[in-house]
């Protein structure tokens, strides 16, 4: 591509943006959430009230832990691939094209797992409403949304991890 075909802010090209398995999870739960690479699309355009994060999930990873937002929604549009989406309903395949949407506060918690063997695309949309407040069911852990846009994470019953 040449310089005159790129695309001029506000318009970029996702490829161009790093791509990171970092996570604030703390440190015992986190290699479970190191096989899943985010390009922050949102952060890269500037936007602040919401983010918009391309996620790739490699064979065999997870999104995430299973968890429910207290005050953010999410939206979740598959790329690439076929993933598993599993919810307190149970589990779904979801390919190419298909969507599901995560309102805030109904504690219905989620993930998306490869396991497949090819890499899954993701494009995850959600806003970031303060005073949010994450629950993971299957792990021993909580975060809370700090003033300063950070999660804090603690045991379920509030003891630092």
């Amino acid at each position: 591509m040449t310089d005159d075909a790129r695309p001029k802010l506000p318009a970029f090209d996702p490829e161009t943006v790093a791509e990171t398995n970092a996570t604030s999870i703390p440190p015992r739960h986190r290699a479970t959430n190191q096989m899943r690479y985010n390009r922050r699309l949102g952060d890269h355009a500037g936007l602040t009230n919401f983010g918009v994060i391309l996620t790739r999930i490699v064979p065999g990873g997870q999104s995430s832990f299973r968890h429910a937002h207290s005050r953010q929604d999410e939206f979740v549009y598959v790329l690439d691939g076929e993933v598993v989406l599993e919810t307190n309903g149970g589990a779904q395949v979801l390919t190419a094209g298909m969507c599901a949407g995560f309102p805030a506060g109904t504690g219905d918690a989620h993930r998306f797992i490869n396991r497949t063997e090819r890499d899954v695309k993701l494009l995850v949309i959600g806003d970031r409403s303060a005073g949010d407040e994450i629950s993971y069911p299957d792990v021993d852990m909580h975060a809370v949304l700090g003033t300063d846009g950070a999660y804090k994470f603690t045991t379920k019953k509030g003891e630092p991890l």
